[in-house]
């Protein structure tokens, strides 16, 4: 998968808030991602994310 900074990423499970839909925010050896319903962000390994990552929308 190729995706940058600041691109919309749709992931295979929604947040609790109801969406499924988040902006990555960081890339590295980790990633951080945050919801755009609610705003809330997370961190994961690189590994994790290429898991669940469904599409990238932008």
């Amino acid at each position: 998968m190729d995706y940058k900074l600041n691109d919309i990423v749709i992931m295979k499970k929604s947040h609790p808030c109801g969406t499924n839909n988040w902006q990555i925010i960081r890339v590295g050896a980790d990633i951080k991602i945050k919801c755009l319903n609610c705003g809330r962000s997370i961190m994961m390994p690189r590994i994790e994310f290429n898991k669940k990552i469904k599409k990238i929308v932008k």
